[in-house]
């Protein structure tokens, strides 16, 4: 048999294998368990695409989508999000705002709502707050409990077909980009076979993979000059998490000024049309509290304010988040704003510019989950930048703070987790610098 049908065998072996023990048989306090087998599947995975060829990079897109079908009977075992989609859910297709009143209101009033109980509110892992999911995640929550009303596996059936199918488009785009970006096919691997992105968004039901496939659609229309077509889908993206907002600064100076005009006047129309269906003073009240929140008290895997931090308890004896959260905030928008203006301004830089804007992003924020890193990655198959990669196998290190009594920040390793990660990326710029600037490379 030849060597490459057997490397894909093997990968594909191995992957099947560690993927259906994952996704079935595992839990996320199962430490070694856990950490052996992402172990396992990320160094299958650094090897496929390094070993890949051009010609059968077709084949491992096959085998990634295959992977992600593998999760589609499986329970989230990474992240207890879903319950809040489903919570939120049942109560759209009641016809009542998921932004109205604080889960535990509704337990505590012993409401009758058709699946708000109390089975449910036990699987939330913040019923003490509001939802902060804008009006598209909503929709999709609302569907899901529509086609499924009163079975939780149904509608989380529902949610992954949909994360699948998003998965699907976004490959298809990128293959489309890479061949734009005149950049090697083989760098769609890092993404199709990564497994922080099939575990992440596949498995736990991120929804990430919408905000992916979006923006990779309004970064591909915007490229095909259909300006009004890509800010619709930017505002698709937003719709579905806010987050995308960050990006729209780097548009100044690489469009016109009648392009700029007619791609944001697009993108602020449709999103506030898309907010007008769930708008009311609940609205309102209920996510500036839950941003509020997100900003001044959650905090979880940061970097720069874990050192902020720090430095708060020294000279005050206690946590000053509360301070630092919109401050960090505020320094965040500056540097964005800064960074847009003066990094590289030609459009085939684009998606690199997005990727360095959300690292400045997660740089300064109090929270970062792992799945906030799957659209770095994302961004990053269009960039010659590799450090994204590095970081998900680094970010795992995260699930190890779980046990059977609840979570304790494993800090010790988030510390080595960013030192590793910043002292790749001073490499790796540097790298960049230096090509940047010899002589002998083409400009």
């Amino acid at each position: 048999m030849p060597k490459n049908k057997m490397r894909l065998l093997f990968f594909t072996l191995i992957s099947v294998i560690g993927y259906i023990v994952l996704g079935y048989f595992t839990s996320r306090e199962s430490t070694t368990v856990l950490f052996l087998l992402y172990l396992s599947l990320f160094a299958t995975f650094i090897a496929a695409w390094h070993t890949a060829e051009e010609f059968n990079v077709k084949k491992y897109l096959f085998i990634a989508i295959g992977l992600r079908l593998l999760f589609m009977f499986s329970m989230p075992f990474l992240s207890d999000d879903v319950y809040r989609f489903i919570w939120d859910g049942r109560l759209l297709i009641n016809g009542i705002s998921p932004f109205a009143a604080l889960p535990i209101d509704y337990i505590t009033n012993q409401s009758a709502i058709p699946g708000i109980d109390d089975s449910l509110y036990k699987l939330l892992n913040s019923p003490e707050y509001f939802t902060v999911y804008p009006p598209l995640s909503q929709f999709v929550f609302w569907l899901s409990a529509l086609i499924s009303p009163q079975n939780t596996f149904g509608s989380i059936l529902v949610i992954r077909i949909l994360i699948i199918l998003a998965e699907v488009g976004s490959l298809m785009l990128m293959v489309k980009l890479l061949k734009h970006y005149k950049l090697p096919a083989k760098n769609i691997l890092l993404y199709a076979l990564n497994p922080l992105i099939i575990l992440e968004l596949t498995s736990s039901l991120h929804f990430e993979a919408f905000v992916i496939y979006f923006l990779l659609l309004g970064l591909y229309l915007l490229h095909k000059h259909k300006v009004v077509f890509s800010g619709i889908s930017w505002s698709i993206a937003i719709g579905f998490k806010l987050i995308p907002l960050i990006f729209l600064p780097l548009l100044i100076r690489r469009i016109s000024i009648k392009k700029q005009a007619v791609l944001y006047l697009t993108i602020g129309v449709l999103t506030i049309l898309l907010f007008i269906p769930l708008y009311d003073g609940a609205l309102i009240n209920g996510l500036s509290s839950s941003l509020t929140l997100y900003f001044q008290t959650f905090e979880f895997n940061a970097s720069i304010y874990y050192l902020a931090r720090a430095a708060g308890y020294w000279f005050t004896g206690y946590n000053i988040i509360a301070q630092l959260g919109p401050s960090l905030a505020v320094t965040t928008l500056i540097v964005i704003l800064f960074y847009s203006l003066f990094s590289k301004q030609k459009m085939k830089f684009l998606p690199e510019a997005m990727m360095f804007v959300l690292l400045i992003y997660l740089s300064f924020a109090t929270t970062v989950h792992p799945w906030y890193i799957t659209t770095l990655i994302a961004l990053s198959v269009f960039s010659t930048y590799r450090f994204s990669i590095l970081w998900s196998l680094l970010i795992f290190v995260t699930y190890s703070g779980y046990s059977s009594t609840g979570y304790i920040e494993p800090i010790y390793l988030i510390t080595f987790e960013y030192i590793a990660l910043a002292s790749f990326l001073a490499y790796e710029i540097y790298s960049h610098s230096r090509k940047f600037r010899s002589p002998n490379i083409a400009q």
